[in-house]
């Protein structure tokens, strides 16, 4: 059997429209909602929950096209599936909760931050490679 090429797998991608539309809307409630939170409450405990939900949808929408252009330019032996990028774009929005709530602790350091960037960069790993051993090709077309 042959292996498809990379524009075959670039194909597989879900359309960067739906990433797009998807993106626009995480950031602009995540951005909005923290203005409005920054603006019209004081910093009691729901409103510190509340900022770490509206952080995660924020940093998760500015990072959904990043991550479907990094899966267009750098494609795998597999497509990645819509599933597989809203994962890692919540993976960014987790690392900014992370960071966040280890600043506020006053506990954040540059080692600390890498050190967690690669623990969800091997989590993700791991992750890919288990769908990878799992994953079968698509039937091929009848006409063919």
């Amino acid at each position: 059997m042959q292996q498809p090429t990379q524009d075959e797998i670039r194909a597989q991608l879900p359309p960067f429209r739906g990433a797009l539309t998807t993106a626009i809307i995480l950031s602009a409630i995540g951005w909005l909602g923290i203005a409005i939170l920054f603006l019209f409450t004081l910093p009691t405990l729901g409103p510190r929950w509340l900022l770490f939900f509206l952080v995660t949808m924020a940093f998760s929408g500015m990072a959904l096209p990043v991550i479907h252009y990094l899966h267009r330019r750098f494609p795998g032996k597999q497509g990645a599936t819509a599933i597989v990028m809203v994962r890692e774009a919540l993976f960014v929005g987790a690392y900014a909760d992370l960071l966040l709530w280890l600043q506020f602790g006053k506990v954040l350091n540059f080692a600390l931050a890498v050190l967690l960037a690669a623990g969800l960069i091997a989590i993700e790993f791991f992750l890919r490679m288990r769908e990878k051993n799992r994953w079968a090709p698509p039937p091929p077309a009848e006409n063919e």
